[in-house]
């Protein structure tokens, strides 16, 4: 699972002219759901997500996280964060979970962010065309993919059980 998050100032997002999510000061999180993810990627997303500290504190030193200020999280689906671009020059979907898995995972996803964290979440809707405006305050954009922590795991435990 790959969430794409940017700090903002405000941001909305439109379906058919109308605003189906709309926040002031927090993140944008733009989602992608992997063939592969399950309710550990979810959780790690969400945990991710709310302790992310991206936000200034009286300092102006990124120190805060979307808790500490209050913030909203505007989450949108989007399935071409799962797009592999290591061959040729069109993206390949084929690591990108099918729509009826993804909305589950989606959906789980937001009730996580909703129920066990306590912020306050507006969303796009799940796999319409959406025009997304988004006002990036920095700009602050980062990265959060659940396969870097297994991959970190992976090279730790490596390099503690190889003959170095």
């Amino acid at each position: 699972m790959r969430a794409l998050v940017q700090r903002v100032t405000d941001a909305d997002v439109t379906v058919n002219g109308e605003v189906t999510g709309k926040i002031g000061k927090g993140m944008v999180a733009l989602i992608g759901i992997s063939k592969k993810d399950t309710r550990k990627e979810l959780e790690y997303i969400a945990k991710k997500l709310a302790g992310l500290r991206i936000f200034d504190d009286e300092n102006g030193v990124m120190n805060k996280s979307i808790k500490d200020i209050n913030g909203e999280i505007l989450a949108v689906s989007q399935f071409t964060l799962m797009g592999d671009t290591s061959e040729g020059n069109r993206p390949s979907w084929f690591n990108a979970a099918n729509a009826d898995d993804a909305v589950v995972l989606y959906r789980e996803l937001i009730d996580i962010i909703k129920n066990e964290y306590n912020i306050p979440v507006q969303e796009g809707v799940f796999q319409a065309e959406m025009l997304v405006r988004i006002n990036n305050d920095g700009p602050v954009t980062v990265i959060i993919d659940s396969e870097d922590k297994l991959t970190k795991k992976l090279l730790r435990e490596y390099e503690e059980n190889a003959d170095l």
